[in-house]
């Protein structure tokens, strides 16, 4: 069953929204550095970027050589300027009170490069998209009609 916060359609001035993206960026080559300190200083962070920017915090979970956010934002906030955003002032934090971090690190960066992200849904699924995208203009009892809330 959908958690309530993911069924709630989100209200601007000019749009309404319902995305939630999951993403994933792993520690530079790898390293196991996400102890228990390491991820206290990443949630405190997490919970200052959703204070300070349009960015909703729904989960976070951490391993020892990556962290898994589970977010939502305004439709005009790209979701790489949010990985982008976290992975630099997550990093910023950690280097300065856990010093020792950087140090491991060769080239002085936590997370690599790159990131995964991907939208999450509760109302559709990926099948149901496409069959509804691919039906327009075929009207079919079988299909009910998406609507914009």
């Amino acid at each position: 069953m959908a958690d309530q916060k993911e069924e709630e359609v989100r209200k601007g001035a000019h749009c309404a929204w319902q995305i939630h993206y999951h993403m994933a960026f792993p520690v530079k080559y790898r390293k196991a550095l996400l102890d228990e300190a390491v991820t206290a200083i990443i949630e405190e962070m997490a919970a200052e970027i959703a204070e300070r920017f349009p960015i909703e915090r729904e989960a976070m979970g951490t391993d020892q050589n990556q962290t898994h956010l589970r977010c939502s934002a305004h439709p005009n906030m790209a979701p790489g300027r949010i990985v982008q955003m976290f992975k630099s002032i997550t990093a910023r934090e950690i280097f300065r009170r856990k010093p020792a971090v950087k140090r491991v690190l060769w080239g002085g960066e936590l997370w690599t490069d790159g990131y995964d992200v991907a939208t999450v849904g509760a109302r559709a699924n990926w099948q149901t998209v496409e069959r509804y995208v691919q039906r327009q203009g075929h009207p079919r009892e079988d299909l009910r009609q998406l609507r914009m809330v």
